[in-house]
């Protein structure tokens, strides 16, 4: 998936490793927050959509177990980490079955 991503858009793919960029504002008492919608200009916009497209892409590949795990995210970023866990521990489980299986088989 980490090609076929990389493949559409860099940007893309940069955006999943590093994290949204969200638009923010600085407040007279030097607080940044977040910046409202209605005060998006286009820079702003298309940082927020390419996070969209991001997701959309993930949602695209996964199965139903799997939305259900990621539904819930803000961030392309944070779907991914939550994916990647999942699936390392998938893939531990799977190694340690393995090794059992062959000691198991061991006489």
């Amino acid at each position: 998936m980490t090609i076929f991503i990389q493949s559409l858009d860099y940007n893309l793919w940069d955006l999943i490793v590093d994290g949204q960029n969200l638009p923010t504002i600085s407040l007279e008492n030097g607080d940044v927050v977040s910046k409202p919608r209605n005060l998006y200009d286009d820079n702003d916009r298309e940082r927020v959509q390419i996070n969209a497209k991001a997701k959309h892409i993930i949602i695209c590949a996964i199965n139903s177990n799997d939305f259900n795990r990621i539904s819930s995210c803000v961030s392309a970023k944070e779907m991914w980490d939550r994916l990647e866990v999942t699936y390392e521990r998938t893939n531990q489980v799977k190694e340690a079955k393995v090794s059992f299986m062959s000691m198991k088989c061991l006489p």
